[in-house]
Parts: structure tokens; C-alpha cells; sequence
């Protein structure tokens, strides 16, 4: 059986559901090709009784001694039977055939009991066979008799029977119909199981088409075709491989933009770098010295391009974390204003000469802590890097809106919608230190915390940067 299973889970999906089909359909086929037959022969046989019954008078006192006594009856005095088996059969199992019989028929025990039972009132019916051994429908109808003095005489019982012979060739004829319309009935069913399957799973081999077209190729372009309308299992799939398609290839498209991003801003620091070290190791080569002061300004340019490639590579790395983690599973309750508050203390720190104000109310939300306070600190670094000296920054948290305005140049309406662009830097900004991705760490951030994340002209000059994150003036159960 084992070996049965395996084998027929080893063949195709299409080959086990034309199997299937055509199983189910032969069961329900045999079930009722078996119970038609089964009704037939009960009606049948209900139209062979209903004759014999038909065919049985009451006997006269004449037949009924002239059946006791097992002797030759006058066709006048005993039913007439034609083309039938017609006997007596004594208590002791003795059968005397009458004249008119066309046979005789073997005596049971069966008809020996009903016989002693003497229920004068019952027909008994048997299927049973004649001398010949050919099947015949029995029927026996036990009777009273008495002896010449008027008295109780022994019960017989007079048979009557009839050849079968025509039923059973009708039920072997039907047998024949009806095993070959189930015959064909199920290798039509296995061929239309065939050809459902096939169309049912045409949709399951484009797709499977296209899974080895983007394994041998690494296309990610293609599609398959889905009516809109459709909203079956196999449509449902087909929408699902394409976005996932579609949903690779703009990873893809943006994982080889970061590489190109990456290598043209790496190239230049390092282009820098590599002709500061070359110029030190030339001269250490040829034996002039660098001039003390023109080598402390050479050294002091290796140590910001250093500290550039630094910054610029810890925020490749955040930013990466951010593509291929799971934010959700490091995620924790936190109080978005204690971790302003931290902010707020680097960025102090940073620009001394500025004053920075501060209103902010309790707001707690779900978010990844560092994460979070790394989005925060690069928002307070943008407004310090462009607020003037001696210039103002305002910061408020209300209702899980947090904004910092500062009073700086502003940014230009058409650059407002590149700024969280990866690597891009406004045309003013290039000469600052900055690697071009501090706001899109922001926007991944405060985008993977569920919130949204804008920046406007504020009114006056400068800029507004608008921060909502989803959550609570008060802290949930879980929070300590």
C-alpha cells in the first residue's frame, strides 16, 4: 500500500487529479450501477411471486385428497400451470410430481419445516433448482388434508414453481448495459478530469515557467498575465508572484543604486586620501621635508577625510541594518520625549553658540530606541549645521508631532521633494561635512515606526522639520 502511495504521489499534479476524478466518478458510478441492478432483480422477482400467487387457486376437497394421496389429478381438478413445476411434498420431505409438471424440483428442509409449521394462511417463496440443477423461484403453500373417514389427515404442501431461467438472462443483460456504460463512464470522466486539469493548472505552469525563467536568467521583469476579475486561488497567486517580482526588482534597482551611490561618494574622500598619503610618502621617499605648516594642514586633511569615510561608512551600515532587519522584532515602548531630551543634549553640544529651545509634552510609542534617537540627533544636526551663529532653534513634541525649526537659509521648494534621497546633498550643502544620508536614515526610521516624516519653508526663512509617530500621551501596561 505503501508503495501504492508513493507512487502515485511521485506523478504529476495533473496525472493524480485525472486518477482521482475518474476514481470518484467509477465509485459513484458502481454504487449506483450496483443498486439499479439490485432494484431491478427485487422487482423482478416481486413480478415472478405475484404471478405464481396469481396462479394458485384454492384447492377443492377433491384436489386436496387427490394431492394427499399423491395420485394422478384431472387437469380439471388441479390448477392449471403451464410451463410449470407443480408437486406435492409430504411432511417427511416425499415430493409426488403431478401430471401437468414439467418437472421436478428439489425438496429442502426449509420446505419440510414450513410444511410441520402448519400455518395454513403463509406462502413461503425460495430461489432454488429442479432436477436438472436450472434455477427456479420456488413457491410453497402448506395445506390441510384429511383422511377418508372426514378425519385430520398429515399437512402437505403444494409447490409450484417456475424457471428463472428468462430473469436471470434479463439481470445478466442489464449487468452487461450497465458494465459498460460505467466503463464508459469513467474513461470519458478520466478524460475529462484530464483536460480540466490540464486547463485548471495552465495558470500553475506559467508560473512555474516563470520561476524557472527568473532562476536560469535572474530576470525580474517578468509578469503573469491575471484577470482583474479573477479572484480564485490560482489568480490570487499569480498577483502575489508578481509583486513579489516587482518587489525584488525595485530592491534589486535600489540595492545597485546604494552600490553606485556608495562607490561615488567613497570615491572621492579616498581619491583625496590616497594623494594626501602619497604626497607624505614621496617625500618621505626623495628626502625634502614638507614644510611644518603645509604638513600639519596635510595631516589635518587625512584626519577629516578619515573621519568622513567613517561617518559615511557607520551610516552605509545603518542604513543597511534598516533594509534587512526586522524592526518589529526589536521593537519596545518608548518615550519619544525622554529620547528628545537625549538628542537635544548632543546637539547642544555641538553647536554651543546656538540657542535651542525646548517645550515638550509625554508621548510614548513603539519603535527600536537607538534607532529612533539616531533619527532625532540627525534632525537636530541638520538644523544646527545650517543655523547661523548665535541663531535660534525651536523644538516642540505635542500630540506625537514633533517639530524643529531653525532659522537658517531654508531649502529651495524644488529640492524639497530629493531630500531624503539617498546621498543627495543640496548644491549649498556639498562644501559642509556630511555624508547625504542622515535624512533618509530619518525617513526608514520614522517610516518603520509607522509614523511619516516632512520638511517645509518655514515662515520668516529657515525650515521646519515635522516628525508624527503613532502612540500615547500615557505609557501602556507594559511600560515600566
Amino acid at each position: 500500500m505503501r508503495k501504492v502511495l508513493r507512487r502515485f504521489r511521485s506523478l504529476p499534479i495533473r496525472a493524480r487529479l485525472s486518477l482521482l476524478v475518474a476514481a470518484a466518478v467509477a465509485f459513484g458510478v458502481a454504487t449506483v450501477s450496483v443498486t439499479c441492478w439490485f432494484i431491478v432483480q427485487g422487482k423482478l422477482y416481486e413480478q415472478v411471486n405475484n404471478d405464481l400467487k396469481r396462479g394458485m387457486r384454492a384447492p377443492t376437497p377433491a384436489i386436496v385428497s387427490a394431492l394427499n394421496n399423491c395420485t394422478a389429478t384431472p387437469d380439471t381438478a388441479v390448477p392449471p400451470f403451464r410451463n410449470n413445476y407443480v408437486q406435492v411434498v409430504k411432511e417427511d420431505g416425499t415430493a409426488c410430481v403431478l401430471d401437468n409438471s414439467v418437472g421436478k424440483v428439489k425438496v429442502t428442509q426449509s420446505d419440510r419445516t414450513a410444511i410441520k409449521s402448519g400455518d395454513l394462511d403463509k406462502a413461503y417463496f425460495r430461489d432454488g433448482t429442479d432436477q436438472d440443477g436450472n434455477a427456479v423461484r420456488v413457491m410453497l403453500q402448506p395445506l390441510a388434508t384429511t383422511t377418508a373417514d372426514a378425519q385430520p389427515g398429515p399437512n402437505v404442501g403444494l409447490m409450484i414453481a417456475v424457471s428463472l431461467k428468462s430473469t436471470q438472462s434479463t439481470l445478466n443483460d442489464l449487468a452487461l448495459v450497465l458494465l459498460l456504460v460505467s466503463g464508459i463512464g469513467v474513461v470519458g470522466a478520466g478524460a475529462v478530469g484530464l483536460w480540466v486539469a490540464r486547463a485548471g493548472l495552465r495558470p500553475v505552469d506559467e508560473l512555474t515557467d516563470a520561476v524557472e525563467h527568473v532562476a536560469r536568467t535572474e530576470d525580474l521583469t517578468i509578469r503573469i498575465p491575471v484577470d482583474e476579475e479573477s479572484d480564485d486561488e490560482i489568480a490570487r497567486l499569480s498577483r502575489s508572484f508578481n509583486s513579489m517580482t516587482a518587489s525584488l526588482a525595485t530592491s534589486r534597482e535600489v540595492q545597485q543604486q546604494l552600490i553606485a551611490d556608495a562607490g561615488h561618494e567613497l570615491r572621492t574622500p579616498l581619491t583625496s586620501l590616497r594623494t594626501n598619503i602619497e604626497l607624505l610618502t614621496r617625500s618621505e621617499e626623495i628626502g625634502r621635508p614638507i614644510p611644518p605648516a603645509d604638513r600639519k594642514a596635510l595631516l589635518a586633511s587625512v584626519t577629516a577625510q578619515m573621519t568622513e569615510l567613517a561617518a559615511l561608512i557607520g551610516d552605509l551600515q545603518t542604513l543597511s541594518r534598516s533594509d534587512a532587519g526586522h524592526p518589529a522584532d526589536r521593537a519596545e515602548v518608548v518615550a519619544l520625549q525622554d529620547t528628545v531630551e537625549a538628542a537635544l543634549r548632543r546637539a547642544r553640544l555641538r553647536g554651543p553658540e546656538l540657542t535651542i529651545t525646548a517645550d515638550l509634552e509625554p508621548w510614548y510609542v513603539r519603535a527600536e530606541p537607538s534607532a529612533l534617537e539616531r533619527a532625532i540627533v540627525n534632525i537636530l544636526d541638520n538644523a544646527v549645521k545650517f543655523s547661523p551663529g548665535g541663531g535660534t532653534i525651536d523644538v516642540r513634541l505635542k500630540d506625537g508631532e514633533l517639530t524643529v525649526r531653525d532659522h537658517g537659509p531654508g531649502i529651495p521648494t524644488d529640492e524639497l521633494p530629493h531630500v531624503f534621497d539617498r546621498f543627495w546633498r543640496s548644491p549649498d550643502a556639498r562644501a559642509l561635512p556630511g555624508s547625504g544620508l542622515g535624512l533618509s536614515i530619518v525617513a526608514r526610521t520614522v517610516q518603520q515606526s509607522g509614523g511619516e516624516v516632512s520638511l517645509r519653508p518655514a515662515d520668516g526663512g529657515g525650515t521646519i522639520a515635522v516628525v508624527r509617530l503613532p502612540g500615547a500621551p500615557t505609557a501602556p501596561p507594559e511600560m515600566p
